[in-house]
């Protein structure tokens, strides 16, 4: 077996299950600090019940889950993001009833005001259009522009790695560039991401390496320029 990275997150033989039904079958796979990950595959394939597992939503087994050598397993999930490690969860899971601002802080709540003030233009920087609908109920915005607002959020307690379940779900063309882009910033700003997908032509090019996932396993891994040009990923995830 690898030996786990020290830095950045390494997970190994991680299993989940609901009830008889196993989710997620021993996957191992490691985000080196300044690298990105992507992990495709169809629904069901069990992308975010391991992206669930590494934030301890759900019940899980592994032989090791660290995150800059230190265990996941073992710190309260409510202490997770305060390691460096920021969600943004599939379905956005924005508060609707709170206005763009106020969702932004929801992000902070353990950081200090200074700090806070500093992320929230950091924030409105990446996403211009989260300024100007800074005061409007969350639950009016867009799909796009509720979806730069849970990026937002996830960014205001200043993580080194970013996990995203799938950014682009539901939105056009034009919105997931824009999603695109700025993600590719926070790339060069040094973020780390682990990006989990439908979209493989998104996910390759936000990506240095990918993992496949069927019913609950890896089935392909590698560079993400080795994975677009695997011909069954092409067939199946590309339609080329």
């Amino acid at each position: 077996m690898t030996a786990a990275v020290a830095t950045g997150l390494s997970v190994r033989n991680l299993r989940v299950s609901y009830g008889r039904v196993e989710a997620v079958g021993g996957i191992s796979f490691d985000v080196p600090e300044g690298s990105s990950v992507g992990i495709i595959g169809a629904n069901g394939a069990g992308k975010s019940s391991t992206l669930k597992a590494i934030f301890r939503l759900v019940d899980s087994t592994a032989d090791a889950m660290t995150y800059g050598g230190k265990s996941l397993a073992s710190t309260p999930a409510h202490r997770i993001v305060s390691l460096g490690l920021g969600y943004v969860p599939e379905g956005r899971r924005i508060f609707p009833g709170l206005t763009v601002h106020k969702n932004l802080l929801m992000g902070a709540y353990r950081e200090r005001w200074r700090a806070v003030s500093d992320r929230t233009d950091h924030v409105y920087e990446i996403f211009p259009a989260l300024r100007r609908y800074e005061k409007m109920l969350a639950g009016a915005l867009s799909g796009g522009q509720q979806q730069m607002l849970a990026i937002g959020r996830a960014l205001m307690s200043a993580p080194s790695l970013l996990i995203l379940d799938e950014p682009s779900m539901g939105l056009a063309p034009v919105l997931i560039d824009d999603i695109a882009a700025a993600l590719r910033r926070l790339r060069t700003e040094g973020v780390s991401m682990l990006l989990v997908e439908q979209n493989a032509k998104l996910t390759f090019g936000l990506t240095d390496r990918g993992l496949v996932m069927e019913n609950g396993v890896v089935v392909k891994e590698g560079t993400s320029a080795e994975l677009r040009d695997d011909p069954d990923v092409r067939r199946i995830y590309l339609g080329i």
